[in-house]
């Protein structure tokens, strides 16, 4: 306090004094005094305004002291409020830690007791485990043995289960991806649904035309059978001799020798001989041209000239119907198709499916499989290992061993079966879709039954009268099981019931 009075009095002076030289200046101005009177008079209000000023600064000085005063009043104030409320949470503190350290003991309390009551429990489970086992005759090892053994067999079964579904599944993708492939492959094989006959009937002009052919005591016929090396039949047919052979070149030749004879008319042993020498060089080229059409149709330019000779004499082989040839164009093609579908080499599937039946142009001549025949007859002139293997298993005499093997078995299902092919085939086929629209024609309700999609597909159309749409839903499972129950079948049949109302009304 006493250094700001010392710091505001030398102020208050200061002021003092330039406010006595302001008020000397304007006497001067005003009434002008003599230099003592002046001086005097200044000293005089010098003093009054020195005196105002130090009452002036006690006063100020007071009203200062007064307000700091006040103001650590506050501060002592507050700073007791503060250790108020530090002695308020110091003894707080110390009830919570009074408080955490009861909950401790009570814990480490209640510890003890569970860890008694643990002991206890474990110990009554371990007499009561062995009462049972004294009750049931065996340790809990044997029982834990049985239960893992039961629990490992009924795991074995759900996987065997398991295996078996994904296996039915694996099996049903692979049969639809297959159906899926043959039948783009059939859809694009464009073959005549035909089947071809060889016939070995010889049209003759009148019946005194036999008289002719017999010659005298029989010596003409005895000729030709002999130069031909087969047996000709001159019976009561009309106009008609028959020609009776195994070997189908051989029986198109005299075929063409018996026509050539009667259209000329001279018959005898020398004419028989002529004519059958002309006849054989036609059909023998005939055969080498058919065998060199064939493989440029299947796009083979190598093969051994006794080969392709053998292929053409399949010209003239049928095989229930169906022209050999023909077959084995049509074989090949599929394979060929089949292959590339699969991503496999379709040169070699193609080359094995043209060569497969190759063995029926001699089979006649030699004893055995056709298939086994045809495998040797290819290793004798060259083939491939794998195009003799196709060949000897396409008929499963040799169990088939590569993907080619199995396209030639395919590319020969699938030609030989399918509809119109050959006559047995075609008879079946059409007796099994009779069966089948019989069937579902069986059932009440029903007005009118196709069979779609060679037999794959049956579409039933029902009275809506008869039938509410849940009947339809328990007819189609109904027709379903019936077929299941009465055919044999490869895959599947999809039955649909059709049940349509139709209102009309005529306006006049």
């Amino acid at each position: 306090m006493d250094s700001i009075t010392g710091f505001l009095i030398p102020g208050a002076i200061t002021v003092g004094v330039f406010l006595v030289g302001l008020y000397i200046g304007r006497k001067l101005v005003r009434i002008p005094q003599a230099p003592e009177e002046i001086l005097a008079d200044a000293r005089i209000e010098a003093q009054r305004i020195l005196a105002r000023a130090e009452e002036e600064g006690r006063a100020k000085a007071d009203t200062f002291r007064d307000r700091e005063e006040a103001t650590l009043e506050h501060r002592k104030v507050e700073i007791g409020s503060q250790e108020t409320r530090v002695t308020q949470r110091e003894a707080t503190l110390e009830q919570r830690a009074q408080n955490l350290a009861q909950r401790e003991e009570m814990v480490i309390e209640k510890e003890r007791e569970a860890t008694e009551i643990s002991a206890e429990a474990a110990r009554l489970a371990e007499d009561a485990r062995l009462e049972l086992e004294a009750l049931a005759g065996f340790d809990s090892k044997a029982a834990k043995d049985e239960l893992l053994q039961k629990v490992e067999d009924e795991a074995r079964r759900d996987a065997m289960v398991l295996v078996r579904d994904m296996e039915a599944k694996a099996r049903e993708e692979a049969e639809r991806r297959s159906r899926r492939i043959l039948a783009t492959v059939i859809q694009r094989v464009a073959s005549d649904v035909v089947s071809e006959a060889t016939v070995s009937a010889v049209a003759i002009p009148t019946d005194d035309m036999k008289g002719r052919i017999i010659g005298r005591d029989g010596r003409n016929i005895r000729s030709f059978e002999a130069v031909t090396g087969v047996d000709l039949i001159v019976d009561d047919t009309p106009e008609t001799v028959s020609v009776s052979t195994f070997d189908p070149v051989r029986r198109e030749v005299a075929r063409r020798t018996l026509e050539r004879l009667v259209e000329d008319g001279r018959i005898h042993p020398t004419s028989i001989e002529e004519a059958y020498e002309k006849a054989r060089d036609a059909v023998e080229q005939l055969v080498r041209d058919a065998g060199e059409w064939a493989m440029l149709e299947v796009g083979i330019n190598r093969l051994h000239p006794e080969l392709t000779t053998l292929i053409g004499r399949l010209r003239y082989r049928t095989s229930y119907g169906q022209n050999v040839l023909d077959h084995l164009v049509e074989s090949a093609h599929i394979a060929g198709m089949l292959a590339a579908e699969l991503g496999v080499d379709e040169t070699e599937a193609k080359r094995a499916a043209f060569l497969h039946d190759i063995g029926k142009a001699v089979s006649h001549e030699v004893g055995g499989s056709h298939a086994l025949i045809g495998a040797e007859i290819a290793r004798r002139f060259g083939e491939e290992a794998g195009i003799v293997h196709a060949i000897e298993a396409h008929h499963n005499e040799v169990e088939p061993r590569t993907l080619t093997a199995i396209l030639v078995q395919a590319a020969d299902a699938v030609s030989a079966a399918r509809p119109g092919a050959r006559r047995e085939a075609l008879e079946s086929y059409v007796r099994r879709l009779e069966r089948l629209e019989e069937i579902a024609r069986g059932f009440d309700g029903v007005e009118k039954v196709y069979a779609l999609q060679a037999g794959r597909e049956v579409r039933v159309v029902v009275d809506p009268g008869s039938l509410d749409d849940l009947g339809s839903q328990d007819l189609a499972r109904s027709i379903a099981r019936k077929l299941e129950d009465d055919l044999q079948y490869p895959g599947q049949i999809e039955v649909t019931v059709i049940r349509e109302y139709r209102a009309k009304g005529f306006a006049r």
